[in-house]
């Protein structure tokens, strides 16, 4: 596994730097600099997904070839994901697919997960609903495609800031890799490293200083990637809880919940779609990280933005700490999801509101400072 790890590294770094240097040299698949969800002001491709793509394919087949196991669920796998993959970067590269096409087709590939791989999902460790799912399998089916489209665009939602959306799917894949491990599922295991190993090479060109951004390619493969293998973890390993991977996932799936929830109370339904700049994250940049705000040198904004990232890195291991420590536990983890909501919504209401702790601040530097590094930005 170790000579997998490295390969897998080694082909996402590598692969990262060429994708960028083709995307500046034929000005392909760059993302906007204005907008209500950007804060940067350099041209970005945002074609991030394709070397995590290429890394993981390559690493899984390889790997699968080479140990002889796993071959036929390994390709199996890959073809469910090419619909979610192929939506995506068919955003990224025309920025004419929709969110409604790109919800379709990863609904898709989890049907096709669900013939392919038997990926099922029939029980939420809820007694009335577990009944009604294997009563009703049709039931089941339709949560199983809702699941997987609607984790896919979760991820997506926290993508643009540096180092967010990339840390906080590797995280996730990691605490679902232990726990694959902890019961014996390999499967899941080997699927779950490589999705890590194939995200850390693009993080070394994602942060700190966004060079490249995972795109709608990469956010919908990783989600709709993580989504699969959770519901694989769950349906073949009964003494997993369905709250685990719940929990692991559960920042950006509340993200998205929550700004439907918020857009729906202020504008109607015709407003639960669209975008805004209120998400916390959003809010995180303009309220609490105001360390290098002032500044014109432009290595400052995008160091501002990077370091926004930080803060919600701690707020999604509260919930993949617990996730991978009480994975076999389904009332403690929902006690954890029950508590990372109302800590979500605290925490939201206080930036909202100015009422957060001052410690929670990242004051900003000596003005004067701040002001003497603009004649080194105009130079370069």
């Amino acid at each position: 596994m170790l000579a997998y790890i490295v390969l897998g590294s080694l082909t996402s770094f590598w692969f990262t730097w060429l994708t960028i240097l083709l995307a500046h040299h034929h000005q392909v698949g760059s993302d906007e600099a204005s907008g209500v969800q950007k804060f940067h002001d350099h041209w970005v491709p945002r074609l991030g997904g394709v070397p995590v793509f290429v890394a993981f394919v390559t690493t899984l087949l390889l790997a699968a070839w080479l140990s002889n196991s796993q071959v036929d669920a390994s390709v199996r796998l890959l073809a469910c994901t090419l619909p979610a993959f192929g939506i995506g970067l068919l955003e990224d590269v025309t920025r004419r697919a929709g969110v409604s096409p790109r919800l379709l087709f990863t609904m898709i590939a989890a049907a096709i997960g669900w013939w392919l791989l038997d990926g099922r999902l029939q029980r939420l460790d809820l007694p009335l609903v577990d009944e009604l799912l294997l009563a009703f399998p049709l039931a089941a089916f339709a949560l199983t495609l809702f699941a997987a489209g609607g984790v896919a665009h979760a991820v997506n939602i926290i993508d643009g800031y540096n180092g967010l959306s990339g840390f906080v799917i590797a995280a996730a894949f990691a605490g679902m890799a232990l726990v694959a491990w902890q019961v014996g599922d390999a499967f899941v295991l080997r699927v779950s490293v490589l999705a890590v190993i194939s995200v850390a090479g693009f993080l070394a060109w994602n942060f700190p200083y966004g060079r490249i951004f995972l795109g709608d390619s990469g956010a919908y493969f990783l989600g709709f990637l993580f989504a699969e293998m959770a519901i694989l973890l769950v349906y073949r390993n009964p003494g997993v809880s369905a709250w685990c991977p719940m929990l692991l996932m559960v920042y950006p799936v509340w993200e998205t919940v929550f700004s439907m929830i918020r857009r729906g109370s202020e504008g109607g339904l015709h407003r639960m779609g669209q975008p805004d700049a209120l998400h916390l994250h959003q809010l995180v940049y303009r309220r609490l990280m105001k360390r290098y705000i002032g500044s014109r040198d432009p290595q400052h904004r995008i160091l501002r933005n990077s370091l926004t990232s930080v803060y919600l890195w701690v707020l999604a291991l509260m919930s993949i700490v617990p996730a991978v420590l009480f994975w076999d536990q389904p009332v403690t983890l929902m006690l954890f999801a029950v508590l990372f909501v109302v800590s979500y919504g605290v925490l939201y209401t206080g930036i909202v509101r100015f009422r957060v702790p001052r410690w929670m601040v990242a004051a900003p530097l000596d003005p004067a400072r701040t002001l003497r590094s603009a004649p080194a930005a105009a130079n370069r």
